[in-house]
């Protein structure tokens, strides 16, 4: 049965019915107002005591749940730009490394690919890709050559990251330039990458949705080397760690002081750390002496 909807001075009126406290009551209009109570619901869910009917423990402020959603607002931006910059790479050294040694249509050569049933489902996306692109590059192209697909350097720049990790994915384990791009993010085996980056667009997709990444559930499943070249974790995440964003969040980092040496992205997660400094961090994951882990030293 459908839930009846409700102003938002019964919405109010509902959780004060539950056990939630207003420090400042004039206030909550314009956060309901502006932010759906559905969507805040997923900041409050752990200050329930009863999960089941909904009643909020002692000492739960609905401005804390403001600050939560304000802190994981700026999280997401902050994470959003560490994986542009991954994506960013990524694209440029596909189409280097390959364009040199298979030509600029490698990406049309299902020799150099493992599945061809992927290879295929690529193939299909592409087309589509192109058709509805309107970069005025692909248009350009398509009026001069219309019976042709673009060369690698434009075909790929408007793929996204989701499609370029597939691609990268079903390269041949045995070409050289897989292992060497996995290196150029300072990672030994291509495997490993390959399995970061399909986790890393999951979270830039939960990112692009506007979603939650506080006290998130990661459940796309992802491999962890057992060594790296530079030091980045002093232990290896166990499945259940990994359910949490930190080790993916290490990982982004780690990528990004190799392709991205002088970033700010790990300052200003601690500044946004220390801004709101109530922030339960071990909600994501992050262990009780995170600071002395390697990558965040």
């Amino acid at each position: 049965m459908a839930k009846p909807e409700r102003t938002i001075q019964e919405q109010i009126a509902l959780l004060q019915s539950r056990n939630m406290t207003f420090r400042n009551i004039v206030n909550a209009p314009h956060f309901l107002a502006n932010i759906s109570y559905y969507r805040l619901k997923g900041y409050w869910w752990e200050m329930q005591d009863d999960k089941i009917n909904h009643h909020f423990a002692n000492g739960s402020y609905f401005e804390d749940v403001i600050d939560i959603y304000n802190f994981d607002r700026n999280f997401r931006l902050i994470v959003f730009n560490a994986i542009e910059r991954i994506e960013i790479a990524l694209r440029t050294k596909l189409i280097y490394q390959l364009s040199l040694n298979y030509g600029p249509y490698w990406y049309l050569n299902p020799g150099i690919f493992q599945d061809p049933k992927r290879f295929a489902s690529f193939l299909s996306k592409i087309n589509i890709d192109m058709s509805n692109s309107s970069e005025e590059f692909i248009i350009k192209h398509f009026e001069n050559h219309p019976d042709e697909l673009p060369e690698s350097w434009k075909s790929l720049e408007v793929l996204t990251l989701g499609t370029l990790s597939k691609l990268y994915s079903n390269l041949k384990h045995q070409l050289p330039e897989k292992n060497i791009i996995a290196k150029e993010f300072g990672i030994n085996n291509q495997k490993y990458l390959a399995s970061w980056l399909l986790t890393i667009t999951v979270i830039r997709n939960i990112i692009a949705h506007h979603g939650r990444l506080w006290n998130r559930v990661i459940i796309n499943k992802y491999d962890w080397p057992p060594s790296s070249p530079e030091s980045l974790l002093s232990y290896i995440p166990n499945n259940y760690q990994r359910r949490k964003i930190f080790p993916i969040l290490s990982a982004i980092i780690y990528m990004n002081n190799k392709i991205s040496p002088g970033h700010h992205i790990k300052q200003e997660l601690l500044n946004l750390f220390s801004q709101f400094s109530a922030i339960q961090l071990n909600r994501m994951g992050f262990p009780a002496n995170w600071q002395q882990e390697p990558v965040w030293q």
